[in-house]
C-alpha cells in the first residue's frame, strides 16, 4: 500500500497499490466491482441461471485487494471457496458508453480468485440481505501483477485454477455471457468509472470449499498466473 501526500485530513488516507508487471510504478486501486453468474456453466452449478437482461454486479472494499503469498484464512466461516476470475483495471474516467468505446478506458488485466463465504452468502440470498459478509472480508481479492494491455479487448484465452495441484475449475474466456467491453459500458451507465477502478469479470464452474493450507494456483493465458496459500 502506498500513502498519500499529507493534506487537511484528520488522519492519513491509505490508497492500496498493485504491482505491475515490468513496473516499478503501482496502479491505485478505486472501487472493486464483480460480475455474478457470468459464466453459464457456474451459475447453473449455484442453482440459478443467467440474467440476459443485465449483468448482475456488486461490490468489494479496495481493502480485499492482496498480492500476499500467504493470506489467513478467514474467520466466521465453514465453507470457503474459491472463484477464479479475470481482473480488468481502468486508467480513465468514463460514463455512459458504449461497448465499443470501453477498449479506450483499458488499462491492462490480471488473474484474480474471489474468496467467498459460501454459507454466509447461503444466508445472504435467503433472507435477502446484502452480499457485503461474504464477498467484502479482508485478503478477499487476491490478484496477481497487473499486465499492461492498454486497449485491449480479451475475447478469449484458458482460465484455470488448481488446488493442491489438482484441477479445480478450468474454462476460456470466451464463455463469458457478458463481454468485457458490454461489462464496462452496463456499469458506466449506472456509476461513473474513474481512473483505478477494477473490475472482476466473474468465474466458471467448479467452485469448491477450501481448507487452512491449501495451495492455490490460478491462471490465465496470456496475461498471468498467481499462488498463495490460506494459512492459520
Amino acid at each position: 500500500m502506498t500513502e498519500l501526500p499529507k493534506s487537511d485530513f484528520v488522519f492519513k488516507p491509505i490508497v492500496r497499490g498493485v504491482a505491475i508487471e515490468g513496473s516499478s510504478g503501482l496502479f491505485p486501486v478505486g472501487k472493486v466491482y464483480c460480475v455474478g453468474k457470468n459464466y453459464a456453466d457456474h451459475a447453473k452449478e449455484m442453482g440459478g441461471k443467467v440474467d440476459k437482461d443485465q449483468p448482475f454486479f456488486f461490490s468489494k472494499p479496495p481493502q480485499a485487494i492482496t498480492q500476499s503469498a500467504n493470506i489467513p484464512f478467514p474467520t466466521l466461516t465453514h465453507d470457503l471457496h474459491h472463484e477464479v476470475e479475470l481482473v480488468v483495471f481502468l486508467k480513465s474516467a468514463c460514463s455512459n458508453i458504449l461497448p465499443s468505446q470501453a477498449s479506450q478506458h483499458i488499462f491492462g488485466y490480471a488473474v484474480g480468485v474471489d474468496l467467498t463465504k459460501r454459507d454466509i452468502q447461503a444466508v445472504a440470498k435467503r433472507t435477502g440481505g446484502p452480499w457485503d459478509l461474504s464477498k467484502g472480508f479482508d485478503n478477499s481479492a487476491p490478484i496477481s501483477k497487473i499486465q499492461n494491455k492498454e486497449g485491449l479487448l480479451l475475447e478469449q484465452g484458458e482460465i484455470s485454477l488448481k488446488v493442491n495441484g489438482q484441477i479445480k475449475q478450468s474454462s476460456n474466456l470466451s464463455n463469458m455471457v457478458w463481454k468485457i467491453d458490454e461489462l464496462i459500458s452496463w456499469l458506466s451507465k449506472y456509476i461513473t468509472l474513474k481512473p483505478g477502478d477494477i473490475i472482476f469479470t466473474g468465474t466458471p464452474a467448479g467452485v469448491s470449499k477450501l481448507n487452512p493450507n491449501d495451495k492455490i494456483e490460478a491462471e490465465i493465458e496470456n496475461i498471468g498466473s498467481l499462488s498463495f496459500k490460506l494459512i492459520r
